[in-house]
Parts: structure tokens; C-alpha cells; sequence
């Protein structure tokens, strides 16, 4: 996996959390560095965590999947982008909450990042090296979480439907590239 794809990689998993950081900025009555520095740690770690996780399980089954790997990994990719642009089209809006809390934070630093533990069985089967992509997605979370709790609070509710639609697309574009390389049609 290039090092492109992995940073597209990376986005498209936090927009998610992005999502989640504009609604949580959205309802703070005054923005603190800390409320920032909590949204981008807790999505950051997560989205590092889950793909570690998925990797690990993926490659006790990679083996065995070998020969229709890269379906998988397009298969997955597939399914998470989907689930995501249904979710960003959805008339269905968040409720914004500006309760920071330990459990609340890690209710949603979990549910947001279940994509990325998919991701991580896909990069096993493509035998991506782990640690440096793993950090590369939580350092990208990091900083787009942190900024998504003060776009949030600054600009409003506007941007977090079309972040979800457009990291699904990226997911579903990445995941379709893997697939025509593997078959051949497609090269770079």
C-alpha cells in the first residue's frame, strides 16, 4: 500500500470521529484546548488500536484466504464505505452532546472506530506494515478530531454529513483500486 493510500486510508477512517468532534463542538458553550485535546486522544488512540487488533486477527486468518485476498480487503472496504455515505446521507442528524466524559468518550471513541478494525484485517492481508500505518491513522485522527471540535464550535452542524459521505467514497475508491490491481486491469 502506498504511502498515499494509507493517508487517504487514514481520513476516511476519521471522518467518522470527525463527525462526532464538529456535533461535540457544536454543543460546548465555551471551547477549551482541553476539549480539544480529549476528542483528538480518545478518536486518535482508537483508530490506531482497532486496525492493530484487526491486523492480528487477520493474520491468523490471512493464510487461509490467500488466494481471494484482495476481495477481501475489497469487500470490506466496500461495505465500510457504503455504510458511511449511507450514514452522511442519512435525514437522520446527531444529537449534539458536549458531555466529555470518560465513559462517553470512550462509548464513542469505540463505536467510531469498529470500520477500522476491518481495515486492519484488510491491511493484513495485503501485508501492510502495521506500526508505521497504525500511527500514521492515529496521528491523522489526532489532528483532525482536535479540529473538528473547533470547526465545530465555530462553523456549525453544516460540515458533518458531507465528511462522512466523502471518506466513505475515499474507502470504496481505494477499495476498488486494490481489487483491479490484483486483477490486472489497473496499475500504478
Amino acid at each position: 500500500m502506498l504511502l498515499a493510500e494509507l493517508i487517504l486510508t487514514a481520513i476516511g477512517l476519521a471522518m467518522d470521529a470527525f463527525a462526532v468532534s464538529i456535533c461535540k463542538g457544536l454543543a460546548l458553550q465555551k471551547l477549551k484546548f482541553r476539549h480539544m485535546l480529549l476528542a483528538g486522544l480518545y478518536f486518535g488512540v482508537f483508530q490506531a488500536l482497532m486496525p492493530l487488533i484487526g491486523y492480528y486477527l487477520g493474520s491468523i486468518f490471512s493464510g487461509f484466504i490467500e488466494k481471494i485476498d484482495h476481495w477481501v480487503a475489497f469487500v470490506l472496504l466496500l461495505w465500510i464505505g457504503i455504510r458511511m455515505i449511507r450514514e452522511g446521507l442519512s435525514a437522520k442528524d446527531e444529537e449534539a452532546d458536549a458531555d466529555f466524559s470518560v465513559k462517553t468518550m470512550l462509548i464513542l471513541a469505540v463505536a467510531t472506530s469498529i470500520d477500522a478494525l476491518a481495515v486492519g484485517i484488510s491491511f493484513a492481508v495485503l501485508s501492510v506494515r502495521i506500526i508505521p500505518a497504525v500511527s500514521l491513522i492515529g496521528i491523522i485522527t489526532f489532528v483532525i478530531c482536535f479540529a473538528g471540535v473547533w470547526i465545530g464550535h465555530v462553523f456549525g452542524s453544516k460540515l458533518n454529513k458531507g465528511a462522512e459521505v466523502l471518506g466513505g467514497s475515499v474507502l470504496i475508491l481505494i477499495g476498488v483500486k486494490i481489487l483491479l490491481e490484483h486483477l490486472g486491469i489497473f496499475s500504478f
